[in-house]
């Protein structure tokens, strides 16, 4: 469980808001209870569809596969379970240039990693593959197997696509460990295992992170900007998705805090990094977090919005 710390605007005063949860997925502890407190307009109708992208640069229908694979063949995947090693090496095969990088200090945890080159410093796309370790059984449809099937079939597009002169240099990382073992706190200091060991290793060598986390689900997507996102980064993803035909997904307010997640590792290293989490997810830490709770629809719209970002930033001669 991620952890969110919320610093409100309510009727003009501040109000900080804390309260009980477990530590769970996705980067956020919960000394902060999760919650989103943004704006009404904020969130998009719980019924809402994403809407249809313009662009068909990103294969919705091979991303949507593989969730499908991570949740009815491999199951429940905490990080170093047995099942989870097993969708490593299916990973590992799918990526560019896929290969494993241990994490220091966590026996058996290993981030899967894929390249294309290009020149430094790199763009790093990624999201986490292990689950929450409570409840038993939990197949994170949209906390974990959405994010993952994503970075997989962005970074084979790129593959396999004429790469521009000069462009930057792409990685596709999913992090392991990024879920706490059961009963263990806080969260910032048991979770994001795989991120905080990878930023440590490459932080010289990366220039910018675009993390993917609750990107499919079904109904009522919205993904206000968090505020431990870059806000340049995070105008760039907006035009983008606008572009794109989705810019509906990402609305002008922000969530009033911010979320730990794998991209703080990066931020805290002065890397300018973006969450795209929608966290105002009904089946959040639930056995209710399965293939009912997610869409092809909205994995196409956020994977047509992401890809068009980083063929963006990858040809920018600045930053």
């Amino acid at each position: 469980m991620r952890r969110v710390i919320l610093v409100a605007l309510v009727a003009g005063a501040t109000l900080f808001v804390a309260g009980c949860g477990s530590e769970g997925r996705d980067g956020v502890s919960a000394q902060a209870q999760p919650q989103r407190a943004t704006t009404a307009s904020a969130a998009a109708p719980a019924s809402a569809l994403a809407p249809l992208a313009r662009a068909d640069r990103f294969d919705g229908a091979a991303a949507f596969a593989l969730l499908r694979e991570q949740v009815l063949r491999y199951g429940w995947l905490p990080a170093g379970s047995a099942a989870l090693r097993r969708l490593a090496v299916r990973l590992r095969a799918l990526m560019p240039r896929g290969r494993f990088e241990a994490i220091p200090g966590h026996r058996g945890l290993r981030n899967v990693v894929g390249t294309v080159p290009g020149r430094r410093p790199a763009i790093v796309i990624g999201a986490h593959y292990d689950v929450e370790a409570v409840p038993e059984g939990f197949v994170g449809a949209n906390d974990g197997a959405a994010g993952t099937a994503a970075v997989v079939t962005l970074a084979r597009a790129f593959a396999n696509a004429k790469r521009p002169r000069g462009a930057r240099e792409l990685r596709f990382v999913l992090f392991d460990g990024e879920e706490e073992p059961a009963g263990c706190t806080p969260f910032e200091d048991c979770g994001i295992r795989g991120s905080r060991a990878y930023a440590a290793r490459h932080a010289r060598e990366v220039g910018a992170l675009v993390l993917l986390d609750y990107i499919a689900e079904k109904q009522g997507l919205s993904f206000p900007r968090e505020q431990g996102s870059d806000a340049a980064l995070w105008s760039d993803l907006r035009r983008a998705a606008s572009a794109t035909g989705v810019g509906a997904l990402f609305p002008a307010q922000e969530l009033s805090g911010a979320v730990i997640d794998d991209h703080t590792p990066f931020t805290q290293r002065g890397i300018r990094a973006i969450d795209i989490i929608d966290f105002d997810y009904p089946q959040r830490d639930s056995l209710r977090d399965d293939l009912a709770a997610v869409s092809r629809r909205s994995l196409d719209a956020v994977g047509e919005a992401v890809h068009l970002l980083v063929a963006r930033l990858r040809v920018r001669r600045s930053g």
